[in-house]
């Protein structure tokens, strides 16, 4: 939306970058927090280095840029994860995720609410993971990812008559930089893990980029309080 403000978290690669650059080419001014800039800065982005892990550091930014622009649309998107079974799990690692994950979120959108409810108008979208459902591994992750699931559904029904939805989107294996460096496409754990898939591939960043775009678009005002899976039909079930 032209001239229209949008605040995104972890904006500078992956899913993040895709979500940027579409926002971008939707008119949108898109403000980037993330630890990193990235390897370029887009025409109509404003880059600020912040540790989202930092919840001190994360208030006072938000708060800084609240202060100085509407900021109607957010996109929390950065988050973290450690793979470890039940038995190596660090707590350590649990508060890593939850501080990321769950904490930074709220922080975030507590700092835009008061302009939204002024506005009557905001779009809230979270990043969640089809983790959320259950794999193995994932118990810090797949719970704080699930979690803020539970905070999306709530945050609707605290906001939806001032004019605010909030949403969450669940993205599948997505073929990022950092999917594809772990997971060498010929590997035969990649090559399972994409069968498993029933479209048969992996996602790409700009087909979350583009679930965010429908959501937060503001002809998505009767939508609120919901998750939508872009997983390529994992969540449905397994083919075969």
């Amino acid at each position: 939306m032209k001239g229209a403000t949008a605040l995104v978290t972890g904006g500078s690669r992956g899913i993040g970058r895709a979500v940027v650059q579409r926002l971008i080419d939707e008119g949108y001014e898109v403000i980037n927090f993330s630890r990193t800039a990235p390897k370029e800065l887009l025409p109509g982005e404003i880059f600020e280095s912040v540790d989202l892990s930092d919840a001190r550091r994360t208030r006072e930014a938000a708060a800084d840029w609240a202060s100085k622009k509407d900021i109607l649309n957010l996109v929390n998107n950065a988050g973290m994860i450690h793979v470890g079974k039940i038995e190596d799990i660090e707590l350590e690692d649990i508060d890593q995720m939850v501080a990321l994950n769950m904490v930074a979120p709220l922080l975030l959108t507590q700092a835009v609410l008061p302009a939204m409810r002024a506005n009557k108008y905001g779009r809230i979208i979270n990043i969640g993971s089809r983790a959320g459902l259950g794999k193995s591994g994932r118990t810090g992750y797949g719970g704080t990812k699930a979690g803020l699931v539970g905070m999306t559904r709530t945050w609707a029904l605290e906001t939806a008559t001032q004019g605010i939805t909030v949403n969450a989107i669940a993205p599948g294996p997505i073929e990022t930089e950092l999917f594809t460096a772990s997971n060498h496409p010929d590997a035969p754990q990649t090559i399972k893990i994409r069968e498993s898939v029933p479209v048969g591939r992996f996602g790409t960043p700009e087909e979350v980029a583009h679930a965010v775009c429908m959501l937060i678009d503001r002809r998505a005002g009767f939508i609120t309080g919901q998750l939508l899976y872009v997983c390529g039909g994992l969540s449905v079930g397994l083919t075969g």
